[in-house]
């Protein structure tokens, strides 16, 4: 269902005000279900990017030295005019990436939530102070770090771009974002948020465009002290790569292929409702999925056959209907390659549900959720993201055996463990590598942890003061409290 309000043109906001590119070039936008054009977006490139910088470097001194209740209240009201556009940003986020409105809408909410919440860090964060006894104090002060570039992903787009926005912006830092290129209407509504909420012209600068140049250039500008990724395990290299010419500070959140481990003492209803929601909610296109289900044997078939019976049961659909589960993936040539995915698991592993596109669903770049049993640890299902919505199966016998399976891939972004035995749950949240781990529940997060991951899986952590921690520098200030006895080097009595 095509939403009421959408655009015709996607343009860059620069300064606080909307302008096309400098060279005139525009991109299209298709929608998932039709895979047809509803907009053309701004395709930036270098002078774009420059254009934002300086006006980011204009807007930094004026909100650097706002006080942190002063930039409080601004995103407080951010807040609000996100929330007063709660269905509108529903709708367009579900009819440009293809998430089921339901879940679209709770993207919403989180986004809110998330200015609301930096918004409070930055009000009750106090500064580190070290005492020497009677002789010296020590203290840190942070400041704003300057212009932060903000690269971000296609799934669930808006709600990334408020989780990499609030911190920034509470920090004190001016920004530049430059949105994924294939779901760029929701970050159309930015412009508008903030001019409502008062947020000063150029402290939020957006520029559309594809990622190999609007992308490159943001990451290549000298004047971009900052870069905050979320994205694909080889653009995330390519990114720190290019940084380091300029010895940027990069937080990169990178790819997963994260395990279920689930034991045969575990409460195997509350894990099966787990394991689904965890790999195909948002369409399985989400970093942290539990793609990788490990099985104790004594109930390996059980759960992969109770699995596989759920999964066919899933309500496929337009991503409009509030009875959708599982959407339109993104866009074609992601829909190619997930489906080259299932090609490879046909002789990896044993199909136990979907692999097909729904019979009800004529057009569209829809997938039955897929299932695969048997999965060997050298299987490229086993060993690489698909992100969509395809699970690899596996049994285990032993403990040392899970672990060393939910450890042989490159990836260390999330893990989650099914035992009624919370000792060996400890053990093994112990021995996994990985940087986020859950026991009995799946993906809960609270927003005062790190996120982030190990090996393949990232660079750094935001999140709560971690985030803050990112976006600020630290100096330490030393003060003597009386006289200091310092050696008098060259002093002749």
């Amino acid at each position: 269902m095509r939403p009421t309000g959408l655009p015709d043109a996607i343009r860059h906001w620069i300064g606080g005000t909307l302008l096309d590119s400098a060279d005139g070039r525009t991109f299209e936008v298709a929608d998932p279900v039709s895979n047809t054009a509803y907009a053309r977006a701004a395709a930036g490139g270098a002078a774009d990017v420059d254009r934002a910088v300086a006006a980011a470097r204009a807007a930094f001194p004026a909100w650097s030295r706002l006080s942190n209740r002063a930039r409080a209240t601004v995103l407080h009201r951010v807040a609000d005019a996100i929330e007063a556009r709660h269905e509108q940003l529903a709708e367009f986020e579900s009819f440009d990436s293809g998430l089921p409105i339901t879940q679209a809408r709770g993207q919403a909410r989180r986004a809110a939530e998330n200015f609301r919440y930096f918004a409070d860090v930055i009000v009750a964060l106090g500064e580190e102070a070290f005492r020497q006894g009677e002789e010296q104090i020590s203290y840190v002060v942070r400041s704003p770090a300057g212009v932060a570039g903000l690269i971000t992903p296609w799934n669930t787009p808006f709600m990334l771009e408020s989780w990499k926005l609030a911190p920034a912006l509470a920090a004190g830092c001016t920004l530049v974002l430059k949105p994924a290129e294939w779901t760029p209407l929701s970050a159309s509504l930015w412009p508008d948020i903030f001019a409502e909420a008062g947020v000063p012209a150029g402290v939020v600068n957006i520029v559309h465009g594809i990622g190999e140049e609007a992308g490159q250039a943001l990451v290549d500008h000298p004047e971009v002290p900052l870069i905050s990724f979320t994205g694909s395990t080889d653009t995330g290299r390519h990114i720190i790569r290019s940084s380091a010419q300029h010895l940027k500070t990069t937080s990169m959140e990178l790819g997963g292929k994260s395990p279920v481990v689930v034991f045969a003492d575990a409460d195997l209803d509350e894990a099966l409702d787990s394991v689904l929601f965890g790999v195909f909610s948002l369409n399985g296109e989400r970093c942290t999925a539990g793609s990788r289900v490990l099985v104790e044997r004594p109930v390996y078939e059980e759960f992969a056959r109770r699995l596989a019976e759920r999964a066919a049961a899933i309500r496929v659909g337009p991503p409009s209907d509030p009875a959708t589960e599982v959407g339109a993936l993104v866009h074609p040539e992601h829909y190619a390659r997930v489906m080259h995915y299932v090609d490879l698991g046909r002789k990896e592993g044993r199909l136990l549900a979907g692999g097909t596109r729904p019979e009800h669903l004529s057009g569209g770049n829809y997938l039955q959720p897929t299932v695969f049993a048997d999965v060997s640890r050298d299987a490229r299902i086993f060993q690489e993201e698909i992100f969509g919505p395809v699970v690899a199966v596996a049994p285990f016998d032993t403990e040392d055996e899970a672990i060393d399976l939910a450890n042989a891939t490159q990836f260390g972004l999330a893990a989650y463990i099914w035992t009624s035995n919370l000792s060996r749950g400890h053990r093994i949240a112990h021995a996994v590598e990985s940087g986020m781990l859950w026991i009995n529940s799946h993906n809960v997060r609270d927003l005062r942890t790190p996120f982030g991951g190990v090996k393949a899986s990232g660079v750094g952590r935001e999140g709560g003061a971690h985030s803050i921690d990112f976006y600020t520098e630290s100096k330490i200030v030393h003060v003597a409290l009386g006289h200091v006895h310092t050696p008098r080097f060259g002093a002749r009595s």
